[in-house]
């Protein structure tokens, strides 16, 4: 939970109580959420009571565990049945353009491809070849690499996945092992970005993370895109670390 002091303290109360309860299935006693959220039971009692009615939390037994409520869910479906990823998603990579004066891309998977749905072009003499609308193989760029690792989320998936895929080599670059994937899968959810070496197209260089709105499965995937000149490695990790940034701090967290 974020450290920030609320502007508004009894809001966020019971926002951390809605938190505290999306964490057990078997729902959480009135004392057990009164020392977890440091709430006095008097204050702790009221919150409940409001979210109670609005459908938000629920007590199905009388003096008994807390749940979330089946509004809080029926609200969420709602979310992702109309959301517009890319109006969400979009003021993003215009800041990330403005800071770091780079190309950003958003993408989704399909298949054993990734597809532009977003793009905001950096100001630069030299631009990116991508175009919104147009695709490439998910196993040799960095959007793709970041979806891959948390769509197929364990060595195995990966593996299976890849066995059914042609993995042809786009560049010198170019991860054609499925073996050799699944590793570059664990390295990247073990430091929560992507790489794209050179591997999708000579002489170009990005960063990936994906987005995952409050799911296991990212919706989406952003990157920044140079030229290897604009991004030696160290330039491009540091990239890749303000991005992951930026994306926890704008849109989610991983779920779990």
């Amino acid at each position: 939970m974020s450290t920030k002091e609320s502007p508004v303290a009894s809001v966020d109360r019971a926002l951390r109580i809605i938190q505290l309860l999306s964490e057990s299935g078997r729902g959480v006693t009135l004392e057990d959420l009164a020392v977890r959220s440091g709430i006095p039971r008097s204050s702790l009692h009221r919150l409940l009571g409001a979210l109670r009615h609005r459908g938000f939390a629920a007590q199905p037994e009388p003096n008994g565990p807390y749940f979330l409520g089946t509004e809080l869910l029926a609200a969420a479906f709602r979310f992702y049945d109309r959301i517009d990823l890319r109006s969400l998603v979009h003021p993003v990579l215009l800041r990330l353009r403005e800071e770091l004066n780079e190309t950003t891309h958003m993408a989704v998977l399909d298949g054993a491809e990734i597809v532009y749905v977003d793009k905001v072009e950096a100001i630069h003499p030299i631009t990116m070849t991508s175009v919104i609308g147009g695709r490439n193989p998910a196993h040799c760029t960095g959007v793709g690499k970041a979806l891959l690792a948390w769509t197929y989320p364990t060595d195995e998936a990966i593996k299976l996945w890849a066995s059914t895929q042609d993995l042809r080599a786009v560049t010198r670059n170019t991860i054609t092992s499925p073996a050799r994937l699944a590793e570059e899968m664990a390295a990247i959810r073990e430091r929560g970005y992507a790489l794209d070496l050179e591997e999708n197209e000579e002489g170009v260089r990005c960063a990936a993370v994906p987005v995952f709105l409050g799911r296991g499965v990212p919706s989406a995937g952003v990157s920044v895109t140079a030229p290897k000149d604009r991004f030696p490695k160290g330039r491009l990790t540091e990239v890749a670390v303000r991005l992951q940034a930026v994306l926890a701090e704008e849109l989610d967290r991983p779920a779990g």
